[in-house]
């Protein structure tokens, strides 16, 4: 993004845009610091979800240390017993190439976090306590109906993947939403942008999705493939987030379905609220699942969009 563009226009629309939508690829186009109140409520938004997906990649690669050189604070992330996620002491991956994929995207979500506190400044929300442990044993429980108990998504190369996929449509159907709120459609301008910026979370989205699929007929209880805990996981976002079925497995009529669009081959939207019951884990909440404590900041009139 050029740094002649409009930034009011820019970050009006960005405001539009929920966190993790803003997630991927946006650093180029925060030059300057937002002045709209709104503006920076988004970004702060962004900001608590960006801490959790930086966390998250981060100790799955041994690398958690560095969230607290980008302002994070890693003493505030609460991990399975046992396991740091610093100074190498990350997933014992089996694959190197999943292990290259993880260490990509952890660097990705940690540029975000520095790009993103460095927009907002002295306004910049704190890192708020992250739960990587039970909150994953919560959602696991959930979503297999009891049949996997303890889930730890640092566990292995497989495991880590489950617990990627929680997060990554939810960014893709997240901006997707924000999409109606973008007005300028100029060349170069917020509409075009915006749409790089929904590529990448695709990118990171697609990537794990497959990798999944890959595995699909792979048993992960003496009763449920990976396809059919991908599918609950599925399942468990739509039963949160609200009344309307936005969710897919990777396996859809016995084929696949790497790319989760409708039919019409649209990608689903989510409202911040939608998103909200995601990471809380439960509908209309505002604390709880990965977020224990809350998120840092007011955002009471994000969620109600």
């Amino acid at each position: 993004m050029s740094n002649a563009m409009n930034r009011r226009k820019f970050l009006g629309a960005a405001g539009a845009a929920t966190a993790t939508g803003l997630l991927a690829g946006c650093a180029p186009a925060m030059s300057m610091a937002p002045k709209a109140n709104l503006d920076a409520t988004i970004f702060n938004f962004a900001l608590n979800l960006e801490y959790l997906e930086a966390a998250f990649y981060l100790a799955a690669v041994g690398r958690l240390q560095e969230l607290d050189a980008a302002g994070g604070n890693s003493s505030k992330v609460i991990l399975p017993a046992g396991f740091t996620g610093r100074n190498g002491d990350g997933v014992k991956f089996d694959s190197a190439d999943v292990r290259a994929y993880a260490n990509e995207v952890a660097t990705d979500e940690l540029n975000h976090v520095k790009i993103i506190r460095k927009v907002l400044g002295a306004a910049a929300v704190s890192q708020p306590t992250l739960d990587l442990g039970p909150a994953f044993a919560a959602a696991g429980s959930a979503a297999s109906g009891g049949a996997i108990t303890g889930f730890n998504p640092f566990a292995n190369d497989l495991f880590f993947l489950h617990g990627a996929f929680i997060f990554e449509d939810v960014g893709v159907s997240a901006y997707k939403g924000a999409a109606r709120f973008l007005s300028d459609a100029s060349a170069g301008g917020n509409l075009e942008n915006a749409a790089g910026i929904l590529a990448v979370e695709a990118y990171h989205a697609g990537m794990i999705r497959t990798l999944l699929y890959q595995q699909r007929n792979t048993d992960v209880t003496p009763t449920l493939k990976v396809a059919d805990v991908v599918q609950a996981i599925s399942n468990l976002r739509d039963s949160v987030d609200g009344a309307s079925d936005v969710d897919q497995g990777v396996v859809e009529g016995g084929a696949a379905n790497i790319v989760l669009a409708d039919g019409n081959g649209i990608a689903y939207s989510r409202t911040p609220r939608q998103v909200g019951n995601i990471v809380f884990l439960a509908p209309g909440a505002t604390k709880g699942g990965f977020y224990p404590e809350g998120l840092s900041g007011d955002f009471s009139a994000i969620l109600a969009l």
